[in-house]
């Protein structure tokens, strides 16, 4: 099987390189462009795609993509919300995912920035490195026996549940549908009560329409005062004008993102310094409550390598005809 990989990163080419020693079968070209409209008729030649969660892979993608042959969707990451999953099924495209390649790495990014923020880590680097020993704006709060509220509680949401729970924390979860494995310390609520009752709040749910800005300055006026917030799952989950209001009103003793809203406008492929300037996510690095990583929670060398072999087994699936509870569709 031919596959065409696209968006590659150095990371990306030796994970997968290393991984393709055990499926033989499997031949593999890297292309550094992503998968859009004006990149899909590179396809041409090849047995599948291999894209990332900011791909486009909407409708007029898959049009050409379907012109060119392809029938296999491959998407190196759990989310799939980028996909016109129904002109795949149109084109009897099999598209398929990575739902789970390390919930540990993600969950343990998010709680480092929770730390991060709630005791001004990044703040106090920076001051340190200027010479400056004063404790001044540093103060943070104690997580032992405070409340930790997750919403979303798969395999990333149950890792943070529990990394909470080892804190000593006390552990409550939102979610449509409840992880029996986490009961014995974990505790379901409503959404509303999650949202007034946690000192740290942290998201791990998939983006839906059920789920598009359910953090927004409604839910945000929900919240404790002095709470903290971290995203790790997708940026569109949070409402990031209302993000910004909600800091403005002093809401939040501190906010962790790994992703953010503007990662699926591309604006940071160009970067200008007027583009930068205006970008809701320039206006958030202005507050010093607030801590932002470039989307590296699944940065891990395990969760590489589990990506690359979890990937190449759903390609071999394919070849072979072979059912995955990794489809999609």
């Amino acid at each position: 099987m031919k596959i065409l990989f696209y968006d590659t990163k150095s990371y990306d080419k030796d994970s997968f390189d290393a991984a393709l020693a055990s499926f033989s079968s499997m031949e593999i070209e890297y292309t550094k462009s992503d998968l859009e409209p004006r990149t899909a008729v590179l396809a041409e030649g090849f047995d599948a795609v291999c894209a990332f969660v900011n791909s486009d892979v909407g409708t007029q993608t898959l049009e050409i993509l379907h012109q060119k042959g392809i029938r296999l969707i491959l998407m190196r990451c759990a989310g799939f919300n980028n996909v016109d999953l129904e002109t795949a099924k149109k084109y009897d495209m099999r598209v398929m995912r990575v739902p789970g390649y390390s919930p540990e790495a993600v969950a343990e990014h998010a709680m480092a920035l929770a730390l991060a923020s709630n005791r001004r880590l990044h703040k106090a680097y920076n001051k340190v490195r200027e010479n400056d020993f004063s404790l001044s704006g540093l103060m943070g709060f104690n997580f032992y026996q405070k409340t930790a509220g997750i919403i979303g509680t798969g395999k990333i949401g149950a890792a943070m549940c529990r990394i909470c729970y080892g804190f000593g924390m006390k552990v409550i979860a939102y979610d449509v549908y409840e992880n029996e494995s986490l009961k014995k310390f974990v505790e379901y609520v409503p959404l509303d009560q999650l949202l007034s009752e946690s000192d740290l709040i942290s998201l791990h749910c998939p983006l839906m329409d059920s789920t598009y800005h359910i953090i927004n300055i409604d839910t945000i006026k929900q919240m404790k005062d002095g709470v903290i917030l971290v995203n790790t799952s997708r940026g569109a989950l949070v409402k990031t004008d209302d993000l910004i209001e909600g800091i403005r009103m002093h809401k939040f003793a501190g906010v962790g993102l790994d992703v953010y809203e503007e990662e699926t406008d591309n604006v940071f492929e160009d970067r200008s310094d007027e583009i930068l300037k205006h970008s809701t996510t320039a206006r958030l690095l202005s507050f010093p409550n607030v801590m932002i990583t470039s989307h590296q929670g699944f940065f891990t060398r395990e969760a590489l390598q589990a990506i690359a072999e979890t990937t190449l087994q759903n390609a071999l699936d394919h070849e072979t005809g072979k059912g995955s509870p990794n489809d999609v569709i």
